[in-house]
């Protein structure tokens, strides 16, 4: 394996100019470590996370499946890992888990094959974009398109710096694997 251009900064590494940050969501992941060789990048990355991830329309539960299949279709392990782990602590089944790597049925299926149209055609179809309108109203659809975005630059990040594995993360999966 080859070195990164961009490892994770360690605490002594952190900038001044984010150090507010650092107690925070930004020091507790890689991927923001990682984004923290760029502080203006995390400083403006900052209320967008708090949107996409906190405060998004679509509500945890839905939100974890926008995620679960973006990092899945992007391959990206880093994701994929992290959020299993917090699927699992909002209460979803590993069976449940596990068929978002497929097409399931029901909702989840209708978000899977929308995060997939995004992916693949750059757009929703409109048909596709009626009925997830219809489950999770239009701001639903605007905050699974963000979510789609946020998550595949969180996944460019990750796979081209190859951001290790938060070693809490590693240790759950390791103890208890999909």
């Amino acid at each position: 394996m080859t070195k990164s251009p961009l490892p994770p900064l360690a605490d002594e590494q952190w900038p001044d100019d984010i150090a507010d940050l650092r107690a925070g969501f930004a020091g507790a992941l890689n991927v923001y470590r990682v984004m923290a060789h760029h502080p203006a990048l995390l400083r403006a990355w900052a209320p967008l996370r708090q949107h996409v991830v906190k405060e998004t329309t679509l509500g945890p539960e839905r939100s974890e499946v926008v995620i679960l299949r973006t990092a899945h279709r992007f391959g990206s392990a880093y994701e994929w890992a992290h959020h299993v782990s917090r699927a699992r602590k909002l209460g979803f089944s590993d069976e449940r888990i596990s068929a978002l790597r497929g097409l399931p049925d029901g909702e989840d299926g209708l978000i899977v094959r929308a995060v997939d149209g995004l992916l693949d055609n750059r757009k929703l179809s409109p048909d596709l974009e009626a009925d997830l309108a219809s489950a999770v109203g239009h701001e639903g659809v605007l905050d699974l398109i963000a979510t789609v975005g946020f998550y595949s630059v969180l996944g460019y990040i990750l796979m081209t710096y190859d951001t290790p594995l938060d070693a809490n993360i590693a240790a759950e999966l390791e103890r208890d694997p999909l």
